[in-house]
């Protein structure tokens, strides 16, 4: 079998026989139905109880004056936020790899699709995201990528936990604006965002595709799942459904590129083949904190004095703030840029 060749069958597998080139070319691919609801059970009971978790939390720091034990898994987070502005946030800044996001990542049906782009040795990236999109609510993590990550190709599987369409956010991309291999030029913040922006103009003009044109709305159900090159522009729209758009994002690349993060954190090894049998220790790499590394990480860059974290701070601040031209000023900007001076 020709290299060619190798490559040309398990593309053909994972786009489900329709085009080779929907992956290399365009940048992405979406297989339909991969996950079961009994697949993705697991993990939206987790959310459940890390949003219960923040439900108590504000509640006995009288934030909230209710529960909202009586709404689901879509509306829950909506009406904490709507009590308490920030219940979102706090859900993002936990970052609790539970054991259902653990076996999620590391589910055979996603690392066999995942193979089919990657090959036979997989690692997870050390960044992963909840991504509940609020009614109303326009925030979301920032992609926390320097330099050194681009070094490596990254493929991210976006995984809903919902029915996703233009109405709650669903995802866009701008189809084959990875070609070059290049770096568009961000620009930090519009409004209450903290994470960066590309304008269509830059997409254009460096990336040499036409947005209009190129721009793809991928609304897709739960089950289904979202595959692209991390050079791949992408975002999504404002939900103004009545209801949370969940979903999270997985990362995986090769055990042997750069894992970027500033160096701070090592991926974890899920599939080898000189192993078949291995076994991912996540006890290991879960040890370290993402987030907690990248406070002390901020500390050293910053001179920031040690002081007790409030569990209630609804600002996240990241090294990227320092990377790219700043547009506008927000709480989060404010926060990492006070603690320089």
């Amino acid at each position: 079998m020709t290299a060619i060749q190798h490559w040309f069958r398990p593309l053909l597998l994972l786009s489900g026989g329709s085009t080779w080139f929907l992956t290399l070319w365009q940048g992405y691919t979406v297989v339909d139905g991969l996950f079961t609801d009994d697949d993705l059970q697991p993990t939206i009971d987790s959310y459940n109880e890390l949003v219960d978790g923040i439900a108590q939390k504000l509640y006995k720091a009288g934030k909230i004056k209710n529960l909202y034990e009586d709404h689901g898994f879509e509306t829950r987070l909506t009406m904490l936020e709507k009590e308490w502005e920030g219940a979102v946030v706090l859900l993002l800044k936990q970052g609790e790899l539970t054991q259902a996001f653990r076996d999620l990542w590391s589910n055979d049906k996603l690392l066999n699709a995942v193979e089919q782009l990657l090959g036979p040795d997989i690692a997870a990236n050390p960044i992963w995201n909840t991504r509940p999109k609020a009614p109303g609510n326009k925030e979301t993590i920032p992609p926390i990528f320097d330099l050194e990550s681009y070094k490596s190709m990254i493929i991210t599987a976006w995984i809903p936990l919902v029915d996703t369409n233009k109405d709650n956010g669903c995802m866009h991309v701008v189809a084959g604006a990875h070609r070059k291999g290049l770096v568009a030029t961000h620009k930090m913040f519009a409004d209450t965002l903290f994470y960066v922006l590309i304008d269509d103009k830059e997409i254009e003009n460096t990336l040499g595709v036409d947005v209009k044109t190129n721009k793809r709305l991928v609304e897709i159900p739960k089950g289904s799942v979202l595959f692209f090159n991390n050079l791949l522009p992408h975002g999504s729209d404002p939900n103004i459904s009545n209801g949370i758009r969940w979903a999270m994002d997985l990362r995986f690349q090769r055990p042997d590129k750069p894992f970027g993060f500033w160096e701070l954190k090592q991926g974890l090894t899920l599939r080898s083949s000189k192993d078949p049998l291995l076994k991912p220790d996540w006890d290991a790499f879960c040890v370290q904190d993402r987030y907690k590394l990248l406070k002390q990480f901020e500390k050293e860059k910053t001179g920031e004095t040690e002081k007790e974290m409030d569990p209630l701070d609804t600002t996240i601040t990241a090294p990227h703030f320092e990377k790219w031209e700043i547009i506008g000023t927000n709480k989060h900007l404010e926060t990492y840029f006070n603690k320089k001076k």
